[in-house]
């Protein structure tokens, strides 16, 4: 394996396809959301400016023992959480982003950064069309650079648009639930996702994941060489540190973090000006 990463001391990096071969597919409930048309027109009747909640996934490789749908099953449950928290319209997930870093791996599909743009300016002018006029898309994966420019091109236009979690709630969350892993070595299938998912879908995590911490903080050229020359076994953090606790606790501070979000996406307020900082909370999960 070529790269600069180095072997962890909580254990050793399985090559790519070396795990057991484990459960068949679980297919999982609960990723679509159950509003009815009914549900949607009392929501709007609301005050403020209604606010839709966009979850994006991917569809890729996190190592032996978590699936691929891992990003879109995180994106999923924070949304879930913010709009059991929040009067929000949530949205179906977008499940296959911009993965092409995780090619090397069997089973990894992506779309271009073009079509999730085009993508997500569709359905934010669908959205308006039918009066919903905010639009925060949680985002489930880091690779998914585009997203960003996407509510930066919608500054102006009368629109609202966000983007979270930002880094800073990823870090505020880690503070909360005890996490011990930092945010740049816990990149891909470590600490924060694995804890998430052993919280709302342990049947989805394959024993074994105890064993396949990695650590590579030096990955400078990602985008150049992808996830391969960094990772054998498609692992670049420490699961063995995860618990469904870890989980439960990130899960309920990124929805308290979101609280700014929604009280600045759904304001009546005209767009231009620049938020008052005592009234916005600062907005990684790859």
């Amino acid at each position: 394996m070529s790269g600069s990463g180095t072997a962890d001391t909580a254990g050793s990096s399985p090559t790519g396809d070396a795990a057991a071969p484990g459960p068949p597919p679980v297919h999982t409930a609960g990723v679509l959301p159950s509003d009815t048309s009914q549900d949607v027109r009392a929501r709007a009747a609301g005050p403020g400016r209604q606010v839709a909640v966009l979850p994006v996934g991917s569809f890729e490789q996190h190592g032996p023992y978590l699936p691929l749908a891992t990003d879109t099953l995180v994106a999923c449950a924070i949304a879930r959480e913010i709009a059991a928290a929040h009067p929000v319209h949530l949205l179906p997930p977008v499940t296959i982003s911009c993965s092409h870093e995780h090619a090397a791996w069997p089973g990894t599909v992506s779309i271009s950064s073009v079509t999730l743009h085009a993508v997500v300016r569709d359905i934010a002018e669908s959205l308006r069309r039918s009066g919903v006029e905010a639009l925060v898309l949680v985002n489930g994966h880091g690779g998914n650079y585009v997203l960003g420019n996407v509510v930066q091109e919608s500054v102006g236009s009368g629109a609202r648009m966000a983007l979270f979690p930002a880094p800073e709630d990823w870090d505020e969350a880690r503070d909360r639930a005890g996490v011990r892993t930092s945010l740049l070595s816990d990149m891909h299938a470590g600490e924060i996702e694995t804890s998430i998912l052993l919280h709302c879908h342990p049947e989805l995590v394959r024993p074994g994941y105890e064993s396949t911490d990695f650590i590579a903080d030096d990955r400078r050229h990602l985008l150049t060489l992808g996830m391969s020359a960094y990772t054998e076994s498609g692992v670049i953090g420490r699961p063995s540190l995860a618990s469904a606790d870890k989980g439960k606790q990130l899960l309920a501070a990124l929805t308290d973090s979101f609280g700014a979000y929604f009280s600045l996406v759904a304001s009546d307020e005209a767009d231009g000006g620049a938020p008052d900082p005592a009234e916005s909370a600062p907005g990684h999960a790859s």
